[in-house]
């Protein structure tokens, strides 16, 4: 998926909240200087929320933030490099104001997207959150909590789910005893 078509482009420009965006989103998106500002705060949001769900556990590993790079190389048709920048920098503010940050960063990407681009952000989120092979239920408690914080209906969200069965750390559990 293209960047424009994930951003909806032909957006009304009057739902911006271009005077009520976040310094993280603010920090992320200055650094993506060839985007419309728009494209750059929502992708920025979007990636601090990747970040969000990776650092749930306190701890981001190698694969979570590889995961992190493809999918924002695929939903925002940037180049690795891009991607890897907007990754690192939605890091680094997630660990320093990710419990400030979160629900405002959230409801940011919220304001400025479609309901099917919310989708996409908590399959990504699922994605992420399955890339060292288990879904914790920390994890999976976050996403609930991110689905809620955008307005996303709980079937909705179990349907996503439902393609990680197999990663669900509750249920990786019970077929282990």
């Amino acid at each position: 998926m293209s960047l424009l078509r994930f951003l909806g482009l032909g957006r009304d420009r009057s739902t911006s909240r271009s005077g009520a965006e976040s310094e993280t989103v603010r920090r992320i998106a200055a650094r993506l200087e060839r985007l419309e500002p728009e494209k750059a705060r929502l992708l920025a949001a979007f990636a601090f929320v990747l970040a969000r769900i990776a650092n749930a556990d306190l701890e981001i590993d190698a694969e979570e933030t590889l995961e992190m790079e493809r999918r924002v190389t695929a939903v925002a048709g940037l180049s690795e490099e891009e991607a890897a920048l907007a990754v690192e920098i939605a890091k680094s503010q997630n660990r320093l104001l990710g419990g400030t940050e979160n629900y405002v960063v959230t409801r940011e990407f919220r304001a400025a997207s479609t309901p099917e681009q919310r989708l996409e952000l908590i399959s990504c989120l699922f994605a992420v959150a399955a890339a060292d092979g288990t879904i914790s239920t920390t994890e999976n408690n976050e996403i609930n909590a991110i689905a809620d914080e955008l307005g996303l209906a709980r079937g909705d969200v179990s349907d996503l789910r439902s393609r990680y069965r197999d990663k669900l750390g509750v249920l990786q559990a019970g077929k282990r005893g």
